[in-house]
């Protein structure tokens, strides 16, 4: 993403950190606190870019998108046998954007890829919108791990250990669970 959920100057401040020698530090670990957030919930949380490939449609006429939330569909292509891409005409598909697990809506009539692999083509934005959009548990869990972090350069427990308690209790509500 073009930005991060949380300034360098938000994360400075809630550090108490005035000098700016160790911003550097703070940038990376509010970038990593941002990264391992949308891992723990299965969320991106500002807005960009993602293309979905696929090799054929689903069996059905809906298909579950991999990522969340998806704000909106830029476009679907489907590749001819000779590569190029054609785009499929809006009225074919719509985007139930349920923001737990948004889907596509397909028409009956979707045109066949003409390539054998990644034939189709689905643009999409995904996330909540800029830093001012995005939910302040988010913000509040990037803020905990940065502080957590920046306190135990390296003398912490080791990776596997657990996060601190508010961290994993602002994050709670949003994990999206997979059953078995």
């Amino acid at each position: 993403p073009a930005m991060e959920p949380l300034s360098l100057l938000e994360a400075k401040s809630w550090l108490r950190v005035d000098a700016s020698e160790e911003d550097v530090l703070i940038q990376s670990l509010i970038t990593s606190a941002r990264l391992a957030v949308e891992a723990a919930t299965n969320r991106l949380l500002i807005s960009q870019q993602w293309r979905v490939s696929l090799d054929e449609w689903p069996d059905g006429l809906s298909l579950a998108l991999p990522l969340t939330p998806v704000a909106s569909v830029s476009r679907i292509r489907i590749l001819d046998v000779n590569g190029v891409a054609t785009d499929v005409p809006t009225d074919l598909y719509s985007l139930d954007g349920n923001i737990d697990r948004a889907r596509l809506l397909l028409g009956a009539n979707m045109p066949t890829p003409g390539q054998t692999f990644s034939g189709i083509w689905i643009d999409l934005v995904v996330g909540y919108g800029d830093a001012a959009s995005v939910p302040e548990p988010f913000r509040l869990a990037i803020r905990g791990l940065v502080a957590f972090w920046f306190a135990n350069r390296g003398d912490a427990d080791p990776p596997t250990a657990r996060w601190p308690a508010s961290v994993v209790q602002a994050l709670a509500p949003y994990r999206i669970r997979r059953l078995a």
